[in-house]
């Protein structure tokens, strides 16, 4: 009789099946940017295609994806996977199936940096909107954890979540109250607040990808932590973990990768909090594995999203918030459905 395969050996069934839909996601991340690059207001055939991106082509076609979709597939690429990071550590870390990253208060702590530049700096530029609506997700985040370390217990996952309403609720009547007192910044911030890859500029991928990097680092570093704390506090404590460091490094991680996301495209629902799901249907719940997986889905649900937004009504678009959160309601409503089943 043979042996047992161990589940963490290369050869064992599970790991076969983690590197087979790993493998997968990268084909499709790779049809969703192809997409990206194609398909607009002037398609643009394969052959034209592969010829400006690997030959720099001419004419406008070669303007066209060079200058437009080019830049906006790769801020799609980053903000999908870090919404999709974010959105995996915060469910990870407070324990909390439909926590995304608007939880803490950091999107709209962004939105109040994007309202303060157009008001307070006369700020109107995209590529300038990206460093004020970063300092107010950083700020929020921070004010997050500070009101729920504080008292006996330290950051619970339900202090998170009451600290993170409250600053929410807080933040809104900021927003409210300056702009109905600033009608005339009203449409600059909608246009930003509905969340969207349209207008994008390189600059913008220059600013942003130091953060992403330093955010990215920061969650995978403790998504033993993260596994640690699924089966609870005092398990994670008996595992060897540092709960307090796997929270503040987490929590920092997460929240640099939702400024990053939210000022860089608004804040573009349902990538955070579908995502995760997705991921761990997928491979499971070993965040070594949920983490890398979450970080291929997220911007292919992102890029798939905006291209159907430039082809729905043409030749105008549905910015890819509207999008993401058509695609995430019958995917939060399956979702309800098959926790009442299990239950």
């Amino acid at each position: 009789m043979s042996a047992a395969v161990p589940i963490s050996s290369p050869g064992s069934p599970v790991i076969r099946r983690r590197v087979g839909w790993t493998a997968a996601a990268v084909v499709a991340l790779l049809i969703a940017v192809a997409l990206s690059l194609a398909v607009g207001a002037r398609p643009t055939p394969p052959s034209e295609l592969l010829d400006v991106l690997l030959h720099g082509g001419s004419g406008t076609t070669a303007t066209v994806v060079r200058e437009m979709r080019l830049p906006r597939t790769l801020i799609g690429l980053m903000v999908g996977a870090a919404l999709a990071v974010a959105g995996t550590a915060m469910q990870g870390l407070t324990r909390n199936p439909i926590a995304d990253p608007g939880i803490l208060g950091i999107s709209q702590g962004a939105s109040v940096g994007v309202v303060l530049a157009l008001t307070v700096a006369g700020v109107h530029s995209l590529t300038d909107f990206v460093w004020w609506a970063f300092a107010g997700a950083g700020i929020a985040g921070v004010a997050v954890y500070a009101i729920a370390s504080r008292g006996r217990g330290g950051a619970s996952p339900v202090k998170l979540a009451l600290a993170g309403a409250a600053i929410n609720a807080l933040l809104v009547s900021v927003i409210h109250a300056i702009l109905t007192t600033h009608a005339r910044v009203l449409d600059d911030f909608r246009f930003w607040q509905v969340g969207s890859l349209a207008g994008r500029k390189p600059e913008i991928v220059e600013q942003i990808w130091p953060f992403l990097l330093v955010g990215m680092v920061m969650v995978v570093s403790v998504a033993r932590g993260l596994d640690a704390l699924a089966l609870g506090e005092d398990v994670a404590k008996g595992l060897g973990q540092n709960v307090a460091t796997v929270r503040i490094v987490g929590g920092l991680g997460a929240t640099v990768l939702t400024g990053v996301g939210v000022a860089a495209a608004g804040p573009i629902a349902f990538i955070g909090l579908a995502v995760p799901h997705i991921a761990r249907a997928i491979v499971g719940s070993d965040h070594r594995w949920v983490l890398p997986m979450a970080a291929l889905v997220g911007p292919v649900m992102l890029l798939v999203a905006d291209v159907v937004g430039r082809v729905l009504f043409p030749p105008s678009e549905v910015p890819s918030g509207v999008m993401t959160a058509l695609i995430g309601v019958p995917f939060l409503i399956t979702l309800v459905r098959r926790k009442a089943v299990a239950a």
